[in-house]
């Protein structure tokens, strides 16, 4: 099965995304019968407008067409991620992405308009990289309801904790990431626990069917003042973590938070350092589940894209086989 494909936001991601096509082709066709033509990438600055390239792509003869959107996250309305998603959707394309906002601002109108459509709306990679939370859930934990979740899911932030907790002053540590490319040069979405709001909120509408936006999150970063409060925790047994957590109310609305948390030595969270992430979910028939990442770079990201894709595919297969079935 041929599968066109269309990337938007041609950045780190989307790149390392064609690479890992042209890495994987043979695997993807010997797996899966799949073949990936990428049509065209679209920028701010190169390439067609995204609104164009999505057109092209509406008039491709392959089986499968599907739009990769990996632009930045804006934290203000989501914008313009979730207009290129309605506007591929609107288009009949499959649509899958690494970016938070059309998942934390936008969920459940897109998968409903997908849905409509005949179409798949994908985000693994929006939380933890390549780690399978969303297919994780939908895939092999059916009939299971996700109560809460609390978890690690911004790297800067942890990174920064683990050298304030080896001694480090606040300012060094963060110059630090930002020369080795974890934090950005304005570090504010990752400090100010935006980052983590998003993925916060993301994770309570497609998990919990909550109805969250980054905005609506108790938000509280990390400052100057984490160093004292790392000491402080550490005096007292415990270790500072920055904490993204969603819980359902009793009237069945779902409250998340960002925020540091004074975590007792043998809490699961309190062990994860430096890069790491982990997500602990709350279920009603499984208890807590636990999935950490030890590390994660642009090619977890960009397999998050990949993964989603071959859901695409093949999720087609039984729409084949009841195709078979009525000739």
């Amino acid at each position: 099965m041929r599968a066109d494909v269309a990337v938007i936001g041609y950045g780190n991601v989307g790149r390392r995304f064609v690479r890992l096509l042209d890495e994987r082709k043979d695997r993807l066709h010997a797996d899966h019968d799949l073949s990936v033509r990428v049509v065209g990438t679209s920028t701010r600055r190169a390439g067609p407008a995204a609104a164009d390239l999505i057109e092209q792509l509406q008039f491709s003869d392959a089986r499968l067409r599907v739009v990769v959107e990996t632009t930045t996250l804006n934290i203000a309305d989501g914008e313009p991620a979730i207009s290129h998603v309605r506007a591929a959707i609107a288009a009949g394309c499959h649509v899958v992405t690494a970016n938070k906002g059309p998942a934390a601002f936008a969920y459940h109108d897109l998968k409903a308009a997908a849905d409509a459509a005949g179409v798949s709306f994908l985000a693994e990679g929006a939380v933890m990289d390549g780690i399978p939370i969303f297919n994780m859930v939908r895939e092999t934990m059916p009939a299971v309801e996700i109560l809460g979740f609390r978890g690690i899911v911004n790297t800067t932030t942890n990174v920064i904790i683990s050298a304030l907790e080896d001694g480090d002053a606040f300012g060094p540590a963060l110059a630090r990431m930002q020369a080795e490319g974890i934090a950005e040069a304005d570090p504010a979405l990752d400090i100010d626990g935006w980052d983590a709001a998003a993925k916060a909120a993301a994770l309570a509408n497609v998990l919990m069917d909550g109805r969250v936006t980054p905005h609506d999150v108790d938000r509280h970063g990390i400052g100057d003042g984490a160093g004292a409060a790392v000491r402080q925790a550490a005096a007292e047994g415990r270790r500072l973590r920055l904490v993204a957590a969603a819980t359902r109310r009793p009237d069945g609305t779902v409250t998340a938070s960002v925020q540091p948390v004074a975590l007792a030595a043998d809490d699961l969270l309190a062990g994860i350092r430096g890069t790491a992430n982990a997500l602990v979910l709350e279920t009603d028939l499984l208890g807590q589940v636990a999935v950490c990442q030890l590390g994660g770079d642009l090619t977890q990201t960009a397999y998050a894209l990949l993964s989603d894709l071959i859901t695409i595919r093949r999720r087609q297969a039984p729409r084949a086989a009841a195709l078979h079935r009525t000739l």
